[in-house]
């Protein structure tokens, strides 16, 4: 080593003491809290829970109950519908055999009626007959 090395070495000034902080000891991480000044209660809480809960059961009864009900009247509904409707046909069927020409004939006859020999019509604007009417010969 040189000489000038030797004085930069040994010319540096040795490292001082750092004064030392006062010893306090650290803070405790826990601390204790003091309790509430009334203790809160749970048991409006449960209540209302057991009301909404006893709510939705007696609303789920009802739904089901009239939902059944009205299953029950639709079904009834249909077999009336189904015999009106059979009965309807049957009605149609009776109407329509004494609607034939062979039957309005025959009732027409068990009343007196005589069947028209000559058909004839009126003009209301002059008052004439019109077509060739005739009268009916009498039954008998």
């Amino acid at each position: 080593m040189s000489a000038a090395t030797a004085r930069a070495t040994s010319a540096r000034p040795a490292p001082r003491p750092r004064p030392s902080a006062p010893a306090t000891p650290p803070a405790p991480r826990l601390r204790v809290v003091a309790t509430p000044a009334q203790a809160r209660t749970r048991v409006p809480f449960v209540l209302a829970c057991m009301a909404v809960l006893a709510a939705a059961l007696l609303a789920a009864l009802l739904l089901n109950t009239s939902t059944a009900q009205l299953a029950f009247e639709r079904f009834t509904l249909t077999n009336q519908l189904g015999r009106l409707q059979q009965d309807q046909a049957e009605l149609q069927t009776q109407l329509d055999s004494k609607s034939s020409p062979s039957n309005l004939a025959s009732a027409a006859r068990a009343i007196g009626m005589v069947p028209a020999n000559g058909t004839g019509w009126l003009r209301l604007s002059d008052g004439s007959v019109q077509g060739a009417p005739a009268p009916a010969k009498a039954a008998g």
